[in-house]
């Protein structure tokens, strides 16, 4: 309640002089104290005052008159015609528009108005800063550094671990990944090992979305291009298996044993067909295999590695298949890298054994660790073995036409860019991932990704280029992530792919008929075989068969070398007084020739040299 106290005073007071006088206070009003509300205080302490020293001082705005613009727009198809002329009469406006531009003064008043005209378009116009002025010259790309990221990490759930042996996407938009996990060391006992595989999301790294549990550890599983659902594998013991998720975590049929191969599956494919139900595998006991996953008790073909005839092949003498490589867009043939370093290039059609391996590419030194064809060049292939990597052509057999130097670090597989042509990937042993592009350079990858510190295993690619699977030594896959401009082809990558290939392939057939023709020059001095030569007759002609022998020149140098820096070391490291002997001893041994017969006189010892005499020859007696 607002205290107030009304002041009264008369009428005839107004205006009046006022009298003032000293006089006590008055109480108006009195509110005794409420020991009640005593109890309600709250203290505030710490207590927080702000108090403002300087003086208030106050803003004070100007509101002017504001100019308000609008934009209007004037269609100027017709223009300004006079009234007598009817724009609708096309006569009339030709007949107008003949007789301005004919007036003297028609082109200056022009040129005045395209100033102020392109001025006005100008300030309409935004300015592109890409602008490519000149229509000859092709403009520049934006250059984007290589890079890549490891996305998802995949890790095997079983204690111990096992090595990754295979990784496989799936085709409903490759969003599940199928890792296979076996230790293949020879004869390894390992306690508590299990055998189970796992099929995970690709999204969801924390736990696999089915484990497969067969009775013997899965070297290989691939899934069916045709079927999500539907898997087959090869196994450590042999067998072949077909599984289907949507039944369980167990095979759904399995291959006899005595029908299956005496060595691991160490790959296995599916064939394109009609039915969808052929699949082909391989193994290192040198046989391959084709099945029919409606009838699995017994393959339905098989082809024994062995470069012989029907009648004398033999499994014992097979080249043992490591790896496999098939084609759709060529159902009939296929190709299989083995244990020897052979890469043989088979067709089905065949009916010989001779003629179902048709060509052979002496391609490494050791096994062919991984075979693939180029998705785009059929006829070109790529080989990973030893320490290198190898571009091939079906028309040349005896060379690769593109290879990497030899690393330090063993190779263990490769696979080919589905989306960019000219890019393929590597795995080391070192846990480095390498990335060539053969169109930028040959001598050193692009880019080379340290993965993990462990032994890399297997690469898979995804189909959209940009993702790749890589699988290492300790049973852990990683997901690595690409930049784009390693997944993305440019529109002349093709046409300067396909002019290196034919390029390569043209100089390495020259190369080999050259070195055909050499061959049939020197198989040409050789004697025949059927003449019978005298023992003396080859002492004889030994150096001139040893020549024949070794008709290289680098070798004919190399030898040479090798044969002077020997001597050289020799005489430095030979003393002196051994070398006084022998001269003494050449000396010694002359002996004095007649014209009607020859005598040879007995040497006598040399006497011992003495000190002093060190410097100087001794005559012969």
């Amino acid at each position: 309640m607002d205290i107030t106290y009304t002041y009264q005073k008369k009428r005839s007071e107004f205006g009046r002089q006022c009298l003032f006088s000293d006089r006590g206070p008055d109480l108006i009003d009195n509110y005794p104290s409420n020991k009640k509300l005593a109890k309600e205080f709250i203290l505030r302490d710490p207590v927080h005052r702000g108090t403002l020293c300087a003086p208030i001082q106050a803003e004070h705005y100007l509101n002017t008159m504001r100019a308000e613009y609008t934009s209007s727009s004037m269609n100027h198809v017709e223009g300004g015609w006079p009234k007598d002329v009817n724009t609708a009469d096309e006569e009339q406006t030709k007949r107008y528009r003949r007789k301005i531009e004919k007036d003297e003064g028609f082109n200056h008043t022009m040129m005045q108005l395209f100033k102020s005209m392109e001025n006005c378009i100008q300030q309409n116009n935004a300015i592109n800063i890409y602008q490519q002025y000149f229509s000859d010259v092709e403009p520049t790309p934006l250059v984007e550094r290589s890079s890549a990221r490891t996305v998802n990490v995949y890790q095997d759930q079983s204690t111990p671990t096992r090595p990754v042996n295979w990784i496989s996407w799936s085709p409903d938009n490759q969003s599940k990944l199928a890792i296979t996990h076996c230790n293949l060391k020879f004869q390894s006992a390992i306690p508590k090992e299990t055998a189970v595989s796992y099929i995970w999301e690709v999204e969801n790294p924390n736990r696999p979305l089915l484990t497969l549990k067969p009775e013997h550890p899965c070297v290989c599983l691939e899934y069916n291009q045709k079927d999500p659902h539907s898997l087959v594998s090869g196994q450590r013991n042999g067998q072949v298996a077909v599984w289907d998720i949507r039944k369980g975590y167990e095979p759904v049929e399995q291959s006899l044993i005595e029908n299956s191969f005496r060595d691991p599956v160490h790959s296995v494919l599916w064939i394109h067909s009609k039915s969808g139900a052929e699949f082909f595998s391989a193994s290192t006991d040198g046989q391959v295999k084709w099945w029919d996953i409606r009838k699995l008790s017994e393959p339905t073909d098989t082809l024994l590695l062995d470069y012989a005839k029907d009648e004398d092949q033999a499994i014992g003498n097979a080249l043992g298949a490591s790896c496999l490589e098939y084609e759709s867009t060529i159902p009939t043939r296929f190709m299989t890298g083995t244990e020897e370093g052979i890469v043989i290039s088979c067709n089905r059609k065949g009916k010989t054994a001779m003629e179902k391996m048709a060509a052979r590419f002496n391609a490494h030194m050791g096994p062919v660790l991984a075979l693939q064809r180029n998705p785009a060049f059929v006829k070109n292939f790529l080989t990973i073995g030893d320490w290198s990597a190898k571009i091939w052509t079906e028309d040349c057999r005896e060379s690769s036409i593109i290879w990497t130097g030899f690393h330090r670090a063993m190779l263990t597989d490769g696979a080919w860019s589905p989306t960019r042509l000219s890019v393929f990937f590597t795995t080391r042993t070192d846990g480095i991932l390498d990335v060539w592009d053969v169109l930028q350079q040959q001598k050193q990858a692009c880019l080379s990704v340290k993965v993990c510190d462990e032994k890399l295993r297997r690469i898979r690619t995804h189909d959209m280029g940009r993702l790749v699977a890589v699988g290492n030594q300790k049973g852990t896959t990683y997901l690595v992530e690409f930049s784009e401009n390693l997944a993305t082809s440019n529109k002349n990558d093709k046409v300067l792919l396909t002019a290196m290939f034919e390029r390569e392939s043209r100089r390495e057939k020259i190369l080999e008929a050259r070195n055909r023709e050499i061959r049939l020059k020197q198989k040409s001095k050789q004697p025949q075989q059927n003449e019978p030569i005298d023992d003396e007759q080859i002492q004889e002609n030994l150096p001139a068969l040893s020549d024949q022998v070794f008709s290289d020149n680098m070798v004919k140098q190399a030898e040479a070398d090798f044969y002077g820096v020997f001597e050289k070391e020799k005489k430095a490291a030979e003393p002196p007084a051994a070398e006084e002997e022998v001269a003494t001893l050449e000396s010694a041994s002359t002996a004095t020739v007649t014209d009607q017969e020859t005598v040879t006189e007995p040497v006598s010892k040399p006497e011992p040299a003495k000190p002093e005499g060190k410097g100087k020859k001794k005559k012969a007696p």
